[in-house]
């Protein structure tokens, strides 16, 4: 009887010992399925990454394939007025840029120098005048520029000087006009139709100080060149001023002067600021670009929300 408890003992303690060995070979089997579970996740990562990183590269590879087929058609250059000119051929560069073209825009404070560098051919276009004036420039100067194209037009305003209001005029008292041809009529007839003095019959256009038949106000007209007229406001009565130079000055036609021209005028419409060229080069094809550009909706929008009427598209 005890030689059979001694043998039921060692048996169980046989059988225990097979089990603590299977447990044992479990957990060190399945030790090694989780490590290699997380290095397949640790792989997984970079070479998603790299992926990624491919992805991107072929996308920026792409952009710049597509940035190269816009083919490069040369560079315009256009000599112009600083505002609102220079301003408004700043907008049009990003879209000729798209159209394969360069703007470059120089910047002149005269009404003649940009005339001159056209006409030499250093030159592309100029960016300041009307017709009238330019009409006028070709005249005087042999030169063989046409209009390309109308761009805008800037109402020409009466502005206070040391004095505020027309009917306050007194003998003596002065007022400053521009002093080239075309500009200095339409001062003069602008001062003619507000009252201050009477213009021969039919002179329009042509009108110089030595057409004034009726002078009420006994007032002296000082001529100044464009540029220098801004610079004598607080010297004199009144001023009247070129769109572009009362824009410099920070002043703006509709809010500023003491009257303007208004948009239905003869003189609006015959003012309309061009794109000027030397004669044969109008139909080019990078000045067609250029005035179709400077015509398009997005300058049109970009005139009307940034000068307040100061500036007004010619359609």
């Amino acid at each position: 009887m005890k030689k059979k408890f001694i043998a039921s003992i060692v048996t169980a303690a046989l059988a225990l010992s097979v089990l603590t060995a299977c447990g044992s070979d479990t957990a060190a089997t399945a030790e090694p399925a989780e490590t290699e579970a997380a290095a397949t996740e640790e792989t997984a990562e970079p070479e998603a990454e790299a992926a990624e990183t491919e992805e991107t590269e072929a996308a920026a590879e792409e952009t710049a394939e597509e940035a190269e087929t816009v083919e490069s058609k040369g560079t315009i250059t256009v000599a112009a007025s600083a505002t609102p000119h220079a301003e408004i051929l700043e907008q049009a560069k990003p879209i000729l840029a798209e159209q394969g073209w360069d703007l470059e825009v120089t910047v002149f404070n005269d009404y003649v120098q940009p005339n001159l560098v056209v006409e030499s051919g250093d030159f592309d276009a100029n960016y300041f005048q009307h017709i009238p004036y330019l009409e006028s420039f070709n005249e005087e100067q042999g030169t063989h520029l046409v209009n390309a194209g109308g761009i805008h037009y800037e109402p020409f305003g009466i502005y206070p000087g040391t004095k505020s209001d027309l009917t306050t005029l007194e003998k003596g008292d002065v007022i400053a006009v521009p002093n080239d041809t075309t500009n200095e009529a339409r001062a003069l007839l602008l001062l003619q139709d507000n009252g201050v003095i009477t213009l021969k019959e039919g002179v329009g256009l042509e009108a110089t100080v030595r057409d004034i038949v009726e002078n009420p106000y006994e007032i002296e007209i000082q001529e100044l060149e464009a540029a220098q007229v801004p610079r004598v406001i607080g010297e004199v009565a009144f001023v009247v001023l070129n769109g572009n130079y009362a824009l410099e000055a920070g002043y703006n036609v509709v809010n500023d002067s003491i009257a303007y021209e208004q948009a239905d005028s003869e003189a609006a419409k015959t003012y309309v600021n061009v794109i000027a060229v030397k004669e044969g080069n109008e139909s080019s094809e990078a000045i067609t670009a250029l005035v179709d550009t400077l015509k398009s909706d997005e300058i049109k929008e970009y005139i009307n929300s940034t000068y307040d009427g100061g500036v007004i598209p010619f359609e």
